[in-house]
């Protein structure tokens, strides 16, 4: 099996070698998609992510939910060295600034934070992924660490649900897994949504399951 350094590697590359039609195209895909599966439609308050370093970019479907009436968030990082990730409410038209390593991310301010518990939906970005529901990001563990507090504070996943988003090529047939590692409910890809193994995602909620909608299920 490769390592997690030599799979970032190589998929970081594959990622930053696609063009921007092809890139433009799989992110309407991804977001029609989204937008007519049933954990969409029964999320009100949702976050997202900025894309950078080839992720697949999520402007358009965040655009599309801002219409819908949907709360959209973005993760932003604490101030200083903490490598705490909070969310924080995104609008369109909003300034941004960029972060300690030059993502962007919502000018911080606590009327506009949300807690983790408090989300319906969250898509993550990441490097690689697995049909049990492992997750490759990019080393940090901020995504790991945010939702964490969720398992002690509630013994199971309750909400949100977490979906990874990632271009298909990402998919790889095994990842190496930690104790630590969140689990995801699915998958959205520009080909479909993929539900993970209910062996990995067994403390998520069963209505899950029922949430992903029928078309465009893998």
């Amino acid at each position: 099996m490769e390592s997690k350094a030599e799979i970032r590697r190589r998929m970081r590359r594959q990622r930053r070698q696609l063009g921007l039609r092809e890139r433009t195209q799989a992110a309407r895909r991804l977001a029609a998609l989204l937008r007519r599966n049933r954990l969409y439609r029964h999320s009100r308050h949702i976050a997202g992510y900025w894309a950078v370093d080839g992720e697949m970019d999520l402007g358009a479907f965040l655009q599309y939910a801002h219409q819908d009436g949907r709360a959209i968030y973005l993760p932003a990082l604490s101030r200083g060295s903490s490598r705490n990730l909070r969310f924080h409410r995104y609008h369109p038209a909003a300034r941004l600034r960029a972060n300690r390593f030059g993502i962007p991310e919502p000018v911080a301010r606590p009327s506009d934070q949300i807690a983790c518990r408090s989300l319906d939906l969250v898509l993550l970005p990441l490097v690689a992924f697995d049909r049990q529901g492992h997750r490759l990001g990019m080393g940090g563990g901020f995504y790991d660490r945010a939702f964490a507090t969720l398992r002690q504070w509630s013994g199971r996943w309750r909400h949100p649900q977490l979906l990874g988003v990632a271009f298909s090529f990402q998919r790889v047939a095994e990842l190496p897994a930690e104790p630590w590692d969140v689990p995801l409910a699915g998958v959205a890809t520009e080909r479909g949504l993929i539900r993970c193994s209910p062996r990995m995602a067994r403390s998520i909620e069963t209505t899950a399951e029922y949430l992903f909608a029928q078309t465009g299920r893998a």
